[in-house]
């Protein structure tokens, strides 16, 4: 019998609904998995083991005909993790940053009370990038978020213990968020699906001004499917939100991306960068390749087209970039920033109001004509990233902060766009590198059309027959079965830990 951390999101939930598995013993062979390799891969930041046994041992014992009318949908009792950049009521929330190293917020983002109602259980918070500021995981509270595929390359960011969760097996999927690429780079990295939803299809909500439109919470998944679940989860509409989510798909995302057929699509192929003028590895551009013969196949036109925006664009992204790390952080704390976070504060806090604002109508005024080229097209198809890795450290070795934000912009010239878009944007893994490392490519479709670009996402993923590999530490571990041998283990009510009340 396969062990529980090979079964999908959805497989595992639907043991639990069989009742061939109780969530607590989900949860369980999670948290041993955990424990054992937690740090090798700096996925956790904190883990909340007695409250989420305690959901757990909450949730097993609701009778099954109450399960779907209190926490509707198709992920009842199966287990995740939030990022910690993620707001969560009663529960350590560092921002990635030693400067907010025993923060603990009194309210949840909008996404986790989501999740929670939707019946999944936090198994706590995973590492990420200082303030959401760069795109790989190496702070000062946690160890750095390793790719579990090489440990010695970055698990990417500014999702990346989320990232190294999911594909180690520490969780069967994770909440990420995507202001620059923060979900789809780490995805890439490590051979997993990573999701930006359209503009406004998920809350940003309670707390915070919305960064312009451009970050926005979203899924990282080992499938399509199981993204496609999670979405379903968080996008809930909210009131007082202040962008006007598109209409929900007829049966959901999940729907969707079952069916793995989003019709005859129009999709343009491109490999130029757009946000650097920077050689894209051979590995990036034959995984568009093989992308673009898989789509073929399945029926697609597909065309090739120039880059719908260009590298001389880049200061007007620069700018907007300097103000987004402008997060409040109390004054007598900024010494404990990294030199990154301060650079970039440093910069923005240097842009006056009136140049803010000619920015972003200057942008606004270059991705409509962008939108207006590509206006013919139902999916765009691109390399994720310029190259398939990057070191632990690369980034940073230099010393000189202004030369690590210079080498992220040329390793990841093409997310970034799609976050000033508001597209639906994924990136899928159809490949290997030489060295026999994870390489993805993104699609990326019109505003308010997630549900083609998960069909098709879907499809590709069925083609390229990626989903089923794994790294070397996905074997080693807990050993528990779907048979419910663990159900003894763990019995009766668990604690919950005194700062993780809710």
């Amino acid at each position: 019998m396969p062990q529980i951390h090979e079964l999908t999101a959805l497989e595992q939930a639907g043991a639990i609904r069989r009742g061939e598995l109780r969530s607590l013993d989900v949860v369980e062979h999670y948290l041993d998995r955990v424990d054992a390799h937690s740090d090798t891969v700096g996925a956790f930041v904190t883990v909340t083991a007695d409250s989420a046994r305690a959901q757990a041992t909450a949730l097993d014992g609701t009778p099954p005909g109450a399960r779907h009318r209190h926490h509707p949908g198709p992920l009842y009792g199966v287990p995740l993790a939030i990022k910690d950049l993620t707001l969560t009521a009663g529960v350590r929330t560092t921002f990635g940053s030693a400067a907010f190293a025993d923060y603990v917020p009194t309210v949840d983002a909008d996404v986790v009370r989501l999740l929670r109602a939707a019946g999944t259980i936090s198994l706590g918070k995973t590492t990420a990038a200082e303030l959401g500021c760069s795109l790989y995981s190496e702070g000062l509270v946690a160890p750095p978020a390793c790719n579990p595929w090489d440990l010695d390359c970055t698990a990417g960011g500014s999702s990346g213990g989320a990232a190294a969760a999911v594909a180690a097996g520490l969780v069967p999927f994770a909440q990420g968020s995507d202001g620059g690429g923060s979900c789809r780079i780490p995805a890439a990295i490590c051979g997993l699906v990573g999701y930006k939803p359209t503009r406004g299809l998920v809350s940003g909500g309670p707390l915070g001004g919305g960064g312009f439109g451009l970050p926005s919470h979203g899924p990282i998944a080992r499938t399509v499917a199981d993204a496609a679940a999670l979405l379903d989860a968080m996008a809930v509409p909210v009131p007082g939100e202040p962008y006007l989510p598109p209409p929900a798909p007829p049966g959901g995302y999940l729907a969707a991306a079952r069916r793995a057929d989003p019709g005859r699509l129009r999709i343009g192929r491109f490999t130029t960068p757009m946000l650097a003028d920077e050689p894209v590895h051979p590995d990036c551009v034959t995984a568009v390749d093989r992308a673009a013969a898989l789509l073929d196949d399945a029926g697609h036109e597909v065309v090739e087209i120039p880059a719908p925006l260009r590298p001389d664009l880049w200061p007007l992204f620069e700018t907007i970039w300097y103000v987004l790390a402008l997060a409040p952080v109390p004054p007598e704390r900024q010494a404990q920033l990294l030199p990154l976070t301060r650079l970039l504060r440093e910069r923005g806090g240097a842009i006056s109001a009136a140049t803010l604002v000619a920015t972003l109508a200057e942008l606004q005024v270059q991705v409509r004509r962008a939108m207006h080229a590509v206006a013919g097209l139902d999916l765009l198809l691109c390399p994720t990233l310029s190259r398939p890795q990057a070191p632990v450290g690369w980034f940073t070795e230099t010393g000189d902060p202004a030369q690590d934000f210079e080498r992220q912009r040329r390793f990841s010239p093409y997310c970034a766009v799609f976050n000033v878009t508001g597209q639906p944007s994924v990136s899928v893994p159809v490949a290997q590198s030489a060295a026999g490392q994870p390489v993805g490519v993104l699609l990326t479709g019109q505003g308010g059309a997630d549900a083609t670009v998960l069909a098709a996402a879907a499809q590709l993923e069925e083609r390229a027959g990626q989903a089923g590999r794994h790294p070397e530490i996905w074997r080693a571990g807990a050993s528990a079965t779907v048979k419910a041998s663990e159900r003894e283990r763990a019995g009766g009510a668990a604690r919950s830990e005194a700062a993780d009340v809710r």
